[in-house]
């Protein structure tokens, strides 16, 4: 009774990491109900089985192929080979993501869907907003074997030129996830998504609907400064009220006084200056958002129409939020396809540097008045 007991909770912790992509220690004790040491030592173990690879304080799912056994010499912390036999030394992504609960779980299936497929190995990295550990993290990657680097630094969109050239200085080749260098000129490797494009089409929709005056709302992470030239562009480009508030929250804590101050102080800015529709980043502001203009008794999208930015739980809102969906894992299949190209040619120079940009989806749902999918 007591094994039972134990697959059904860890059934139910791969279903949390399904759900979500990747959790804390601390988050799946308390979803599951039990001691961060349970939680432990159910990652171990399904570790060795090949069903998940812990991270620094938690862990991700892996995307092993069909019927493939987990290579055992796989470092603690790597997601396990998808490959009949163990891929070589020199055939190792390190990977390096500042988050694994939110937007990045889907960039990391990405690379390690392209990693199983070209018979390579992933050792995972976390590195933290608030602390700016990149590259202690990236020298980590490099001496636990890694040939090639995949870095999506907590620093923002823009990467200086001493990281540049610090992640230069370790000698191996690297692709940027979601950054670019601040040098326009810098030759460095990069896949992201047009943030600014995203902002655009959902401002353009918006438009198309009848609304001559678009708000925004945005919550202060890395991707904001994109978002707002891209709504500027279609405010200006479209010929709407140029007066729209731009409110930016500085990421206060969810759920907080702070947080619901930012909201209110935004709904009385669009009120009083006549603006009926806004984009939000993210969707978790939105849903908040839409949660306290119903404590003032207006609906979404009669009184207020919102999209989204993110997608990341838009669908779940009481009234489903059209988004605008940053294409996640494609972003991690094409980086993950850079690095190995160069890191398979027999002439690594003889590859002409690449950088993709790749545009979000507008996901059209309830919440601004059009029909899904119209």
């Amino acid at each position: 009774m007591a094994e039972m007991l134990v697959a059904q909770r860890r059934e139910r912790l791969l279903s949390e990491l399904e759900t979500s992509g990747g959790l804390k220690v601390v988050d799946l004790a308390a979803r599951l109900g039990v001691s961060r040491a349970t939680v432990r030592r159910d990652l171990l173990d399904l570790e060795a089985e090949g069903r998940l690879s812990r991270v620094r304080g938690g862990a991700v799912l892996t995307t092993p192929g069909p019927g493939t056994p987990r290579d055992p010499a796989t470092p603690s912390g790597a997601p396990s080979a998808v490959t009949a036999a163990p891929p070589a030394a020199e055939r190792t992504l390190g990977l390096l993501v500042p988050s694994a609960t939110y937007y990045y779980p889907r960039v990391v299936a990405g690379v390690q869907a392209v990693a199983a497929q070209r018979g390579a190995r992933v050792v995972i990295s976390l590195s933290d907003y608030a602390h700016g550990d990149a590259l202690e993290r990236v020298e980590e990657l490099r001496a636990s074997g890694a040939a090639g680097l995949l870095v999506a630094s907590p620093e923002g969109h823009d990467l200086s030129a001493g990281t540049l050239e610090r992640l230069a200085a370790t000698g191996l080749p690297f692709v940027l996830m979601e950054r670019q260098p601040h040098d326009p000129f810098a030759s460095c490797e990069f896949v992201a998504t047009d943030h600014r494009q995203g902002a655009f089409a959902a401002v353009r929709h918006l438009a198309r609907l009848g609304h001559t005056k678009v708000g925004l709302f945005t919550n202060g992470s890395p991707t904001a400064g994109l978002v707002r030239e891209g709504h500027e562009a279609a405010v200006r480009r479209l010929e709407l009220e140029a007066d729209a508030p731009v409110h930016d929250s500085g990421r206060p804590t969810m759920g907080s006084a702070e947080a619901a101050e930012h909201y209110d102080r935004f709904v009385e800015e669009c009120l009083s200056g006549g603006f009926r529709a806004a984009l939000v980043l993210s969707d978790h502001d939105a849903i908040e958002l839409m949660r306290r203009l119903r404590v003032r008794g207006l609906r979404t999208p009669d009184d207020m129409a919102l999209i989204a930015y993110d997608d990341e739980i838009a669908s779940l809102a009481d009234v489903p939020l059209t988004a605008v969906a940053p294409p996640k894992h494609e972003l991690g299949e094409q980086a993950a396809r850079l690095l190995l190209d160069r890191l398979d040619a027999p002439d690594p120079d003889s590859v002409p540097v690449r950088r993709l940009f790749l545009h979000p989806r507008l996901v059209v749902r309830s919440s601004c008045g059009s029909a899904p999918g119209a």
